[in-house]
């Protein structure tokens, strides 16, 4: 049995502190925005942000960072991604040496173009920081379904320990040393979706749906590629597996505010409408930057942004999209002339 901290007590962070207190570990799970008063009445009728979802008696409930972190065995930080920088200052008192802190959130930090990863190595060096990303809504793991998903870390010691502290009948893990293959992944699959939720707002079927998640995971690929990813990184859970997902899940929150945008709302409508965090729209600037950054040809990644951020209408960008010059599907295959 090992003890678990969780950071976060959303919709994702309840599913893990589910999961894992099913596993036979001990788990605190941590609301950081409640108070006392908000936090006692979370512990007696065990409510969550998921429908017909409880918490479990054993988990215990908390507001206070330095019981969810300290002596833990694992710290999982399960909070949108745009509060990571925050939590980590907030824990960083209480964090150990060689303490594993295990990110579950998807997203660039605006500015600096890091990921989950990169920010904990930031804030606080002495943690082990490792990733756990893939095709894993909150919705159907909280409630036992089975579910894939893929730890990346620093060390095979450490993603086995990982693997073996998710891994139940129902949650497969797999392990893997490519951490920032994982984590593009985990971002820019977002910033697809939205693409994708937007043409079904449209009203375009699902050919075009098809095409944005083929021809998106080939722009990811193409980006990690020049950052020095894995290739078979975005052939599997955390690539492929996550844009498929979260391009056609009623669950998706990303491919709902597209579908929103596409069907005449604003951006800022569309995030209040959800009311959850978005989380492509914050990556969908970093995609734009890492692209010009690493001079790579990303035209799904920029007509998001065009809609997001400048307003362009989303007819117009798909029919940019369609009338692309014309070139072939992948230019290293040759001809047998």
């Amino acid at each position: 049995m090992a003890e678990v901290g969780i950071i976060g007590a959303g919709s994702w962070g309840t599913a893990l502190a589910i999961l894992l207190q099913k596993n036979g570990h001990q788990v605190t799970l941590l609301s950081p925005t409640k108070n006392e008063e908000e936090i006692e009445e979370i512990r007696k009728r065990r409510i969550t942000k998921l429908s017909d979802v409880l918490i479990p008696e054993p988990i215990f409930i908390t507001n206070q960072f330095q019981t969810a972190v300290k002596e833990k065995d694992t710290v999982v930080l399960a909070a949108p991604s745009p509060y990571t920088r925050s939590m980590l200052q907030k824990m960083k008192p209480f964090v150990k040496e060689k303490q594993k802190i295990v990110t579950a959130a998807k997203g660039m930090e605006a500015g600096t173009l890091l990921n989950q990863t990169e920010i904990i190595e930031q804030e606080i060096p002495w943690a082990d920081a490792s990733v756990l990303s893939g095709p894993s809504h909150a919705e159907e793991v909280s409630k036992g379904l089975p579910t894939t998903c893929v730890v990346g870390a620093n060390t095979k010691e450490t993603a086995e320990y990982l693997q073996n502290l998710f891994m139940s009948p129902v949650f497969r893990v797999y392990t893997s040393p490519d951490m920032r293959g994982i984590e593009l992944s985990g971002s820019m699959k977002n910033v697809i979706a939205l693409a994708a939720g937007t043409a079904d707002g449209l009203g375009c079927g699902d050919n075009i749906k098809a095409a944005l998640i083929t021809r998106g995971i080939a722009e990811i690929a193409r980006l990690g590629q020049a950052m020095g990813c894995r290739m078979e990184t975005f052939w599997g859970l955390s690539g492929i597996g996550d844009l498929i997902v979260t391009c056609a899940s009623r669950h998706s929150r990303n491919r709902k505010a597209g579908y929103l945008i596409g069907k005449g709302y604003t951006v800022e409508e569309a995030m209040k409408e959800v009311n959850m965090v978005v989380e492509g729209v914050y990556s969908a600037k970093a995609g734009r930057e890492l692209s010009e950054k690493y001079q790579v040809e990303t035209p799904i990644i920029e007509q998001v942004n065009q809609v997001l951020f400048e307003k362009k209408a989303p007819k117009d960008a798909l029919s940019e999209l369609m009338l692309r010059d014309k070139k072939m599907e992948y230019d290293r295959l040759l001809w047998n002339e």
